[in-house]
């Protein structure tokens, strides 16, 4: 599914968001705090939007996604920004990292990880990776609070969201994938509660644009 929408995904993130997802990202690197040293793993990278933003202010970036298409096209977008000395994108399970113990100082994952299989373990293995101390930046979907905001947040986000991936992507599945594993995903008290039993302190939780989207930071304990 996500091979098959990669040639439409960076199109369908900007219209579908108006965007507020280049804003998102950008509230999730400045929440690394980092200075130009760092090492920073990017997990479910996609077509490396977060590693090349990161870029600039990490000294490397290894970006991590199962999607073999959705790599080619961020790799693209490295080669023509100048960055392939700096960032370095691999084939992989976010489940079972391909790096070793300690060896990051940040890390990131935007929108991806309620499709990881297991979240918990996910979570676990950002833990394995970074080192004590590092900081861990996820952006994730979320359902807004406020009655009104809520139902029209809904509408939008299961009968104009679907119909218009499906209309640019000519996917007729991973559009209504989207809403469908936002809902099943758990909730924000509960996702802090994974994060800390993975290994993580400090854990927050902070809702943006009325709730449609979590920032949870956290540090390696």
């Amino acid at each position: 599914m996500f091979d098959a929408i990669a040639p439409r995904y960076d199109l369908l993130n900007r219209l579908l968001s108006a965007g507020i997802d280049r804003h998102w990202r950008a509230k999730a690197i400045a929440a690394l705090r980092l200075t130009g040293r760092e090492t920073l793993l990017d997990v479910c990278t996609g077509t490396a939007d977060v590693a090349l933003e990161a870029g600039d202010g990490a000294a490397r970036v290894l970006g991590v996604d199962f999607a073999g298409s959705m790599l080619q096209i961020g790799l693209q977008k490295v080669r023509a920004a100048g960055r392939a000395s700096r960032i370095t994108l691999v084939q992989g399970d976010a489940m079972r990292l391909p790096a070793a113990d300690g060896t990051a100082d940040a890390a990131t994952v935007a929108f991806g990880i309620r499709n990881v299989q297991d979240p918990a373990v996910g979570c676990a293995e950002l833990a394995r990776v970074l080192r004590p101390g590092g900081r861990l930046a996820i952006l994730e979907f979320g359902m807004p609070r406020i009655p009104g905001i809520s139902r029209l947040y809904l509408w939008y986000f299961s009968r104009v969201l679907p119909l218009v991936g499906r209309m640019i992507s000519g996917h007729t599945g991973a559009y209504t994938y989207l809403p469908a594993s936002v809902g099943t995903f758990p909730p924000p008290a509960d996702f802090v509660k994974i994060l800390q039993r993975a290994g993580f302190s400090q854990v927050d939780a902070v809702p943006m644009t009325f709730g449609i989207v979590y920032l949870y930071i956290a540090v390696k304990a």
